[in-house]
């Protein structure tokens, strides 16, 4: 029977005052009655709108039908014939702009909950310590893939899937990319994206760590040790930063530091293999996902005060809404339409200060947002002591540095055909970050999906 309320089932949750000083996860996850409840609002639309909606075509309808029936491990086999990484999408996926956003049920209400679906599958998979995937028997074709993020374990998989002999070489020492050194623990959990990876090993994916490509090895290189193609997916880790007087005192960290230390090297940990500042009063610039997981971590870590500081309004805040309301529960400080100009330290070169100019909102620029204006005689100082500077990054350059007619565009991202991922250098396949520069996990894995296809037709010769 089907369920006609116009709202989603709630999502359980810890509670903000509690999470705001652990790192658990936040979102609990359905029950099975939960999970069947909200199946059951979907109305399995024959032309599936949702689908268009999704970056690795999901058959939505398909998955959430079989958990309507209590088919829970069918529901699972149809999402990941078409997803490397479900439990990890389930979570971090935005599907508010994507699948949900083309759901009917959200023209006179709530959308179904794709996501919560998705997630329910995955991990009610998980529970159920499923036999390992068969290994697909080997075409005996070698096929690499430069970075062990979304993209590169998107591209791996499918490749396996295929019979390719494929190995990934990861840069850091723990494959997973920016799902184990960006995206905090309260949000996904390292130990489900270690069973996804687990589950591409079993399907005969190899990954070595500790492996700059660019540095230990060359695509060159990889050529001459009999690779027949090579997938480039390493993201776009190299931050940039504001330009302003003070960026080289002590406390200020890119996003990416921080976030690293925190979620790679557990500096949270008492046992942690890194240290990180103590700070009391926390400011940290920007507003998408990557600052809303940067300013949560600093409560998480003991500070007394968080600020977002943004220069534009909270309706042109990039990041997730679910992450915004998340960090507005827990007490985060959101200083909207201010700028930094300046970041004050002392005698010691420690913070003790950051200069705000305040702004407003113009014409549309380029992005369709409203352009940040400043305010003449509008400056005033923000005590804090540490300075997260969370603005966006783009590719490393090493990549392009080292490898010959590899074209790249003046943010130093790799040209790659939209479609198929092809770059300038024949063999030679690019997709996610290192392509769009700094995107969504499902875009990435989208790319890696597609190139996957179009490595297969290139080296069976078409």
């Amino acid at each position: 029977m089907a369920n006609m309320s116009l709202k989603k089932n709630a999502m359980p949750e810890q509670d903000a005052a509690l999470r705001a000083h652990n790192f658990g996860e936040v979102a609990l996850g359905y029950s099975r009655e939960a999970a069947i409840s909200e199946a059951e609002r979907c109305l399995n639309c024959k032309n599936k709108p949702c689908v268009a909606g999704c970056p690795v075509a999901i058959d939505i309808p398909g998955f959430i039908d079989e958990i309507k029936k209590g088919e829970i491990e069918a529901a699972y086999g149809i999402v990941a014939k078409s997803s490397s990484l479900p439990a990890v999408c389930g979570r971090v996926c935005p599907q508010e702009s994507q699948c949900e956003a083309l759901c009917v049920r959200g023209i006179k209400g709530e959308p179904v909950g794709v996501g919560r679906l998705e997630r329910f599958v995955a991990d009610e998979h998980m529970k159920a310590a499923p036999a390992a995937s068969e290994r697909p028997a080997s075409n005996g074709i070698r096929a690499a893939v430069i970075g062990a993020g979304p993209a590169g374990l998107t591209c791996a998989g499918d490749l396996a899937r295929l019979g390719y002999e494929v190995t990934v070489f990861e840069a850091l020492h723990l494959a997973g990319g920016v799902l184990v050194y960006g995206i905090p623990e309260f949000r996904l959990p390292k130990a489900i994206v270690q069973k996804e990876i687990d589950g591409l090993k079993a399907l005969g994916v190899q990954i070595q760590t500790n492996m700059v490509v660019g540095k230990t090895v060359t695509i060159d290189e990889l050529f001459e040790q009999g690779f027949r193609s090579v997938f480039i997916g390493s993201g776009a880790g190299l931050p940039s930063f504001l330009g302003i007087e003070g960026e080289n005192l002590n406390g200020v960290y890119s996003a990416n530091e921080f976030l690293t230390r925190i979620n790679l090297m557990k500096a949270y940990e008492p046992s942690g293999q890194t240290p990180i500042l103590a700070a009391k009063r926390i400011a940290v610039v920007g507003g998408g996902n990557v600052a809303m997981d940067a300013a949560r971590c600093a409560l998480r870590l003991g500070a007394e005060k968080v600020y977002i500081v943004y220069r534009r309004g909270m309706a042109e805040l990039p990041a997730r809404r679910e992450e915004i309301e998340h960090a507005e529960e827990e007490g985060i400080d959101f200083r909207l339409l201010t700028n930094p100009v300046r970041i004050n330290g002392d005698e010691k070169r420690n913070i003790v200060s950051m200069t705000l100019r305040e702004m407003e909102l113009g014409e549309p620029d380029a992005s369709g947002r409203r352009r940040p204006v400043e305010k003449a005689g509008s400056d005033f100082d923000l005590d804090v002591d540490c300075v997260v500077i969370a603005i966006g990054t783009s590719p490393n350059p090493l990549i392009r540095s080292t490898t010959e007619g590899l074209e790249t565009n003046k943010w130093g991202c790799i040209v790659a055909d939209e479609g198929s991922g092809q770059t300038s250098r024949k063999g030679v396949f690019a997709g996610g970050d290192a392509v769009t520069g700094a995107a969504t996990v499902i875009l990435a894995m989208g790319a890696g999906k597609s190139a996957a296809a179009a490595m297969h037709a290139y080296m069976q010769g078409d």
